[in-house]
């Protein structure tokens, strides 16, 4: 009987130690963690950016870090640009800068300050729709729509680039953006029409 005590008093007192352990570990890990934040990492850098969008000047202020997509989405209120995986790999964000396609989620909002930045918004024309808009609504070139305003704008680039000659040519140029719905048949035909015209 009172080596059963013996065993309980041990197990209480090495339950009691690792439960002192961890409740210290938070503390020291967001100690570290705020080290790390003031002495490591850059410090956050607001700076006036001066950007064109579809022919219209604005004036902002950004963090340096800030993405060409955020500032699009949320200062411009320009949604149209859609953001999808935020790494560069569905194209879901592709706009045009001085006339080429560009992918916003990996441009930084501070490197465009005299180009023009051109979106899904400022391709029409007033109320006339860009060629290629139509083409994508006569030849059903889009399902669910969310990467729609990427593929037009990077279909627009593969005819303005001459990339046209064959359905693999298309296929190729077209291949960094992705469409989840499969509407890629109707993407090649809009390009198609657009570029025989």
């Amino acid at each position: 009987m009172p080596e059963k005590s013996n065993y309980s008093r041990r197990l209480f007192l090495k339950t009691s130690a690792m439960a002192a352990l961890l409740a210290a570990i938070p503390s020291s890990v967001k100690a570290f963690y705020n080290d790390v934040k003031t002495f490591i990492l850059p410090r956050k850098t607001v700076v006036p950016v001066k950007i064109s969008v579809n022919k219209k000047s604005y004036e902002l202020k950004s963090d340096s870090r800030t993405t060409l997509l955020d500032v699009l989405r949320e200062d411009l209120n320009l949604t149209g640009t859609k953001k999808g995986c935020d790494h560069g790999q569905c194209g879901a964000c592709t706009v045009h800068i001085d006339g080429e396609r560009a992918l916003s989620c990996l441009t930084l909002a501070v490197m465009v300050p005299g180009k023009e930045v051109t979106t899904i918004e400022g391709l029409a024309n007033g109320e006339k729709l860009h060629p290629m808009q139509e083409a994508f609504i006569e030849c059903d070139g889009f399902q669910c729509g969310y990467c729609t305003p990427g593929q037009i704008m990077s279909a627009v680039a593969c005819v303005n680039e001459g990339h046209t000659n064959s359905v693999e040519e298309i296929k190729e140029f077209m291949s960094g953006n992705l469409c989840r719905c499969g509407a890629y048949n109707g993407i090649v035909q809009s390009i198609q029409k657009v570029a025989a015209r």
